[in-house]
């Protein structure tokens, strides 16, 4: 009979903290107020900033993106190419709860194991992927 548990890895409060500070230097540095979410493997939020100035419907975009990208350990942005010429599956898969197909979203690895995802909302997905890759680089 085989194992019947195995182990997983998760971020750290401490990690969690690290991205979200340096995500929202860089946003500040932008001059663009973001809401930052950063979830454990699981996609349960771990850490949570919204800068003053950042609009309400970014802090459900934000932990969408987070949650979808430690939920499937691909980047948001991965999904429009993978759906884009596949009509059933770009029809059927965008009414899935909780799933971002534009950019913002990345999931957080560590050692080769997914331990988390960080999401950005506020802007163009353009410079929420910048702020997220800034957080991404404080675990470097």
């Amino acid at each position: 009979m085989g194992a019947r548990t195995f182990t997983k890895g998760s971020i750290t409060s401490q990690a969690a903290a690290d991205v979200l500070r340096a995500a929202e230097a860089k946003a500040a540095e932008m001059g663009v107020p973001m809401v930052i979410a950063v979830v454990d493997e699981s996609g349960v939020l771990k850490a949570f900033s919204r800068m003053d100035g950042a609009p309400l419907l970014s802090v459900e975009l934000a932990t969408d993106k987070a949650y979808t990208s430690a939920a499937y350990g691909i980047p948001t942005h991965g999904w429009h190419e993978f759906i884009k010429n596949d009509p059933p599956l770009l029809h059927g898969i965008i009414k899935t709860p909780r799933l971002i197909v534009f950019g913002g979203g990345y999931p957080i690895e560590i050692d080769g194991a997914v331990v988390g995802g960080v999401g950005v909302s506020g802007g163009h997905y353009e410079q929420d992927m910048e702020v997220a890759k800034a957080g991404l680089a404080a675990l470097s």
